[in-house]
């Protein structure tokens, strides 16, 4: 039991010093002048915020910096990653351990979910502006279907397991994997490790260290994956950093207080985000005749 939890930590250490230090480098050596916005740390401070009340915050993030045009499209995903790690990192360290798992389990799912991060990162990172659009929209769309489940209420019969054996282990294991690379197009990962645990048979609490120690080990392992790339927006990736450590800090010792009393605030994330994803379809759609004209004039 302690080697699990001691390998676990030194993994989330690990990883997210490898990618602070990687993104002071890479900061030193191309000399970025973007600076970040209030409008940056504002966005970064309210959806870390909700993040740690428990209703996430990729897809918050994706929506805002739609429906304000900044970023580029293609940016989004690394700057979201970039950005959130080191909120993430913290927010692992205020509640990780808290909640007694099983420790093979929360540590094979937090290690899968790291390395669909790495793999999720590196297709990311190369696919172009209209597929990044496309994937997008529909990530979001089906991030707003999970949010509609959890304020509905419609999920699994709650079971009472902290752990797993046999084949439901490998599920969850292997679902935890696809969720991290899923995370690099910006499906949160909340929601839908809630629903898995709950069909196989865990106690809905299971899902929160589990959750969280993926989110701190997956979201610095593609950040390194998109800082090598160099697809995200430097600027912006820093001004959610500064608002969402301080947005984590502010929810976090009200996480039982407030927790309870958040029905309407997802109903209002939820029209956010479908606007976000219709746009970001739209967008999409509009770039094929873009393409090809292009076609045509380099194939007359």
């Amino acid at each position: 039991m302690l080697t699990a939890r001691v390998i676990l930590y030194t993994i989330l250490v690990f990883v997210n010093v490898a990618a602070i230090i990687a993104w002071i480098i890479i900061s030193k050596r191309r000399r970025f002048r973007e600076r970040p916005t209030w409008t940056d740390s504002v966005i970064g401070y309210v959806t870390n915020f909700l993040d740690t009340l428990g209703i996430g915050s990729y897809a918050q993030i994706t929506a805002l910096f739609k429906l304000r045009g900044r970023p580029e499209d293609e940016l989004i995903p690394g700057t979201l990653n970039v950005g959130s790690a080191v909120p993430a990192f913290l927010g692992s360290m205020l509640f990780f351990g808290a909640i007694a798992v099983e420790p093979v389990l929360l540590a094979s799912m937090v290690i899968s979910s790291g390395i669909g991060a790495w793999v999720g990162a590196g297709v990311v990172s190369r696919m172009a502006r209209r597929g990044i659009q496309m994937f997008m929209g529909v990530a979001l769309l089906i991030a707003a279907g999970f949010f509609a489940m959890t304020a509905l209420g419609v999920l699994p019969p709650s079971g009472t397991a902290m752990g797993l054996s046999g084949w439901r282990f490998a599920v969850a294991v292997l679902a935890n994997f696809v969720l991290g690379a899923l995370m690099c197009i910006g499906i949160g990962n909340y929601a839908p490790t809630m629903v898995l645990l709950g069909l196989l048979g865990m106690h809905p609490i299971a899902a929160y260290p589990i959750m969280i120690g993926s989110d701190g080990v997956l979201i610095p392992v593609a950040t390194l994956g998109f800082l090598r790339s160099g697809r995200f927006s430097h600027g912006c990736a820093l001004g959610l950093t500064l608002g969402g450590i301080l947005g984590t800090l502010c929810a976090f010792p009200l996480v039982n207080l407030i927790a309870k009393h958040l029905t309407v605030m997802r109903w209002l994330v939820i029209v956010v985000i479908i606007y976000a994803a219709v746009s970001m379809l739209r967008s999409a759609q509009a770039s094929i005749p873009e393409s090809l004209d292009t076609e045509i004039e380099l194939h007359p």
